[in-house]
């Protein structure tokens, strides 16, 4: 079994080697620039106007919706999703690969994503349809299928659903559950398989709930998570604010010169850099990969412009503030100064999975308390991150699911996905990563493409909404129906 393990990991990786470093990176970075270019650059324009649709009446408690969600339970279902543990495991494994400059091209795509996932938001929108209980059904199939006609829309549009459901609903799972199990275990001695059955009825209680309970979960356990995160993190950095200069200035500097930390020869570094930049940025914001619009389709707004602006700010909270904090955290402690990883030597004691424990345990004189502050922080941190992913993967699994198989079969998809969480706590956490990746790139494929080829009605939403107020011209796709 260890042999056929190692097999498949080493041959996913190479599989996932080629996606990530060519077709990844084209995809995500021309899309990206497309919409910005098309949109006259949304992610800055209308940037406030997101800010002011998420914080300008803002609710812990949005209620029970007829159909769908208020547009706040949206925005947390969509950020419950994009901060996992791409924002801490994902971060730390891309600055180890690629040195801190890895962190500079996570926020070119994040940057560049801002604008994708508008689209993506605004087509989803556009898109969805109520079924005849009164559900909204709404993602990237139904957007698919608009770009493209026929028989070809369909197979489109089931290859993202097959992919999706295996890449979010089962793999993604193991992901969360994985990292959750190992951190918990660290830091208390509590057997991984433990956490994981823990997790995996908590994880029931809430599938059984339905869309409310989890809109309802989201909305609360998401602010919470981020505050917790945020100042923990603010802590650790004003304990090292003299090297935050030279923090910032090391991510810019190995941006374009990573060979002189990471080694090897300057294209074949910068690729690495880049490369792991795109990947872990994707893993992180999710902007292009087709998983947050299933959220944003649930909003109930007056125009899908509006729930556009909203999505801009979730990828700006997920990368250039949570992975942000991350990467300072990691970089102020182990790099700048006289940090162990300095000289880009890294010691055999060092993983993506105890990099951020290892860096807020070097900030306390006394070492054994460090290390015990250290991992319990990741471990409360990576609980809320990964088991609020895991609900919203879930559901945008579920979505999918049932457009495969007309709702027949649901309960089955959750035991399998429960026993996929369950799995997770066993794997090794390496075949984990590269198996999600790998279905993580299948999705990006076919949802980009529709992305490219729907840009004239995203650009119409802007143009006649976008200088609207929300009030001014409802969402006339509310009224779709399901046949």
């Amino acid at each position: 079994m260890d042999q056929f393990l190692e097999w498949l990991y080493d041959a996913v990786v190479t599989v996932n080697s080629y996606l990530a470093d060519y077709i990844l990176i084209v995809l995500l970075i021309g899309v990206g620039l497309f919409y910005t270019i098309k949109t006259r650059f949304v992610q800055i324009r209308c940037f406030g106007q997101g800010m002011k649709n998420v914080f300008g009446n803002i609710k812990l408690k949005g209620g029970k919706q007829k159909s769908g969600m208020s547009s706040f339970q949206a925005f947390a279902t969509a950020v419950a999703a994009q901060v996992g543990t791409g924002n801490i495991i994902g971060a730390s494994g891309a600055i180890l690969t690629g040195g801190p400059g890895a962190i500079f091209w996570m926020w070119i795509i994040a940057f560049l994503g801002m604008a994708t996932i508008y689209a993506e938001a605004v087509l989803a929108q556009k898109t969805k349809e109520i079924d005849a209980e009164g559900n909204v059904q709404g993602g990237p199939v139904y957007y698919i299928k608009q770009a493209f006609k026929g028989k070809f829309g369909k197979f489109l549009a089931g290859f993202f659903a097959v992919a999706i459901v295996v890449a979010l609903g089962f793999i993604g799972s193991m992901v969360q559950s994985n990292s959750i199990g190992e951190a918990v275990s660290n830091a208390t001695g509590i057997p991984t398989w433990v956490v994981g059955i823990v997790i995996a009825i908590l994880a029931a209680l809430i599938f059984i709930g339905g869309t409310s309970r989890l809109a309802s979960v989201t909305e609360k356990i998401v602010p919470i998570m981020a505050l917790i995160y945020i100042v923990g993190s603010l802590i650790v950095i004003g304990c090292k604010i003299t090297d935050l200069p030279q923090a910032f200035g090391m991510i810019f500097r190995y941006a374009f010169t990573p060979q002189a930390i990471i080694g090897g020869s300057f294209g074949a570094a910068l690729k690495i850099a880049i490369s792991q930049g795109a990947k872990r940025g994707l893993f992180s914001n999710e902007a292009g990969m087709g998983s947050t619009p299933h959220a944003h389709a649930q909003a109930n707004v007056k125009t899908a412009h509006e729930q556009g602006t909203v999505a801009i700010v979730g990828v700006f909270i997920d990368t250039f503030i949570v992975l942000t904090l991350t990467s300072l955290v990691v970089i102020i402690t182990l790099y700048a100064g006289n940090g162990i990883l300095s000289t880009g030597v890294i010691p055999e004691n060092i993983s993506k999975n105890n990099l951020v424990a290892t860096a807020v345990s070097s900030i306390f004189t006394d070492a054994s308390l460090g290390v015990q502050i250290g991992s319990i922080f990741v471990a409360i941190c990576l609980t809320f991150f990964a088991f609020s992913t895991i609900i919203s993967w879930n559901m945008f699994g579920k979505i999918n699911f049932n457009y495969l198989f007309k709702k027949k079969g649901t309960i089955i998809y959750s035991i399998i996905s429960i026993l996929f969480i369950l799995l997770g706590s066993f794997l090794k956490n390496d075949l984990v990563w590269e198996l999600t990746d790998f279905f993580n790139y299948l999705m990006v494929l076919p949802n980009v493409v529709a992305l490219f080829c729907l840009s004239k009605m995203v650009v119409g939403e802007l143009k006649t909404n976008g200088k609207k107020s929300a009030v001014d011209t409802p969402n006339q796709p509310l009224d779709n129906k399901l046949n």
